[in-house]
């Protein structure tokens, strides 16, 4: 296992947010944690990524415990955050948001400029825009863009299809696929259950800050009950 998260408790304050979440990521696996907004999904990822830290409970990473440990070597140490609110600079042209991010201790890492180019043909396009300038599709493209030239071992997505278009949200989810035959390893939190099964190994299903049902993609896709109750609006 590339990630296991083995019941983590993870609170606000006083506010106990995280109620022993487990689960675990093979590398080369997209894994999809759905659910309504609110219940858990972006506590998880900022649990991961050591922003707000579980008070118990434990992650590994590549067989390395990471809890409490700072989220700079959590990232040195191999993965990528794409955070909801996609945090791009602004004031800074395309191609210097991508190069800012290029990790250059990762000689021989899969992802260069050229590469991230042929994956998003539009940001070649957009190369010398401001990126506050983009679109909101245009901004989470390059936001993924960026931390893919960290050359991470684990991606972590968090809402990629969140406020777009439901064209553009087609043409990300294509692009997911081709990080999916390119054998990226990634965690995806979403409530779109659409974007999610089409690219997903295996799936979990959080509820109020537990875990409430796992299984691969197909078998949530084919689980009424469970989609129901759980990720209907």
């Amino acid at each position: 296992m590339i990630l296991e998260i083995n019941d983590i408790h993870t609170f606000y304050g006083t506010s106990h947010v995280l109620f022993g979440i487990s689960l675990s990521i093979e590398e080369g696996e997209i894994v999809c944690l759905l659910g309504r907004n609110g219940v858990g999904k972006t506590t998880t990822l900022r649990s991961i990524i050591g922003l707000t830290p579980p008070r118990s409970g434990d992650i590994t990473f590549a067989g390395e415990s990471i809890v409490n440990k700072p989220t700079y070597y959590i990232s040195r140490k191999g993965i990528g955050w794409v955070p909801d609110d996609r945090r791009i600079f602004p004031d800074l042209l395309v191609r210097r948001n991508l190069l800012l991010a290029a990790r250059g201790d990762k000689e021989g890492g899969y992802w260069t400029l050229d590469k991230i180019y042929d994956l998003f043909p539009k940001l070649k396009e957009l190369d010398s825009r401001l990126g506050g300038y983009l679109s909101g599709g245009e901004q989470q493209m390059l936001a993924i863009a960026r931390t893919l030239m960290t050359n991470p071992r684990l991606l972590l997505l968090d809402e990629p299809g969140e406020g777009l278009a439901p064209l553009v949200v087609k043409a990300l989810g294509e692009s997911l696929n081709q990080l999916k035959e390119l054998n990226v390893t990634m965690l995806m939190c979403e409530h779109n259950v659409g974007l999610a099964i089409k690219i997903s190994d295996r799936a979990y299903v959080i509820d109020k800050g537990a875990i409430y049902w796992s299984g691969t993609a197909k078998e949530l896709q084919e689980n009424e009950d469970v989609k129901r109750q759980y990720l209907m609006i």
